[in-house]
């Protein structure tokens, strides 16, 4: 998708297990950009009262903490009818398939992978590398979500990997150098 539609970002983490907040802080950097169409919120933790908000955008894009992996990467998700639902979380594709089944929505998902180091520690900062990460990929994600293209970005994303984050300049774009 190119140009029109409302984006829903919702970001999770737990920002006081350090880099387990990667999510909610890539969430408040984006609603400070203040993105016309581009609806933000931040929670610990994705719950089934999600999928009313998710039924009433055109693009969802979920972002939080991983554990391994590039320091960034943008991914299609779709809903998935056997993904874990319990009384404290929910997985995203379970969550789309939620918001499917009951308000008939199928909006365009990505999740947004932000690589972490420290999920143990009791402390409300991001280490430097999950900070540098995540600086790389706001400079990647604010020109996808201006121009709402979010399946190019997803190509990018997965075919220069760890290589887009360190090549990517100020508009989203890789450099030549990257290609």
């Amino acid at each position: 998708m190119t140009g029109a539609g409302n984006v829903l970002l919702i970001g999770y983490g737990n920002p006081g297990r350090r880099d387990d907040g990667l999510g909610p802080a890539f969430a408040e950097a984006v609603e400070r950009m203040r993105i016309p169409g581009v609806t933000v919120d931040a929670a610990y933790q994705l719950t089934v009262e999600d999928a009313a908000e998710i039924g009433a955008h055109d693009v969802v894009l979920f972002a939080d903490a991983d554990r391994a992996g590039p320091p960034f990467a943008l991914t299609r998700i779709e809903p998935r009818e056997d993904g874990r639902i319990t009384s404290h979380s929910i997985e995203p594709g379970a969550l789309l398939a939620l918001a499917d089944a009951l308000f008939g929505a199928r909006p365009e998902s990505y999740l947004l992978a932000l690589r972490g180091y420290d999920f143990e520690s009791f402390e409300e900062s991001l280490t430097d590398g999950a900070a540098a990460n995540l600086e790389a990929a706001l400079r990647f994600m604010a020109p996808v979500l201006r121009e709402r293209s979010f399946r190019a970005a997803a190509c990018e994303s997965a075919r220069f990997g760890a290589a887009a984050a360190a090549l990517c300049n100020g508009d989203g774009q890789c450099t030549k150098a990257s290609r």
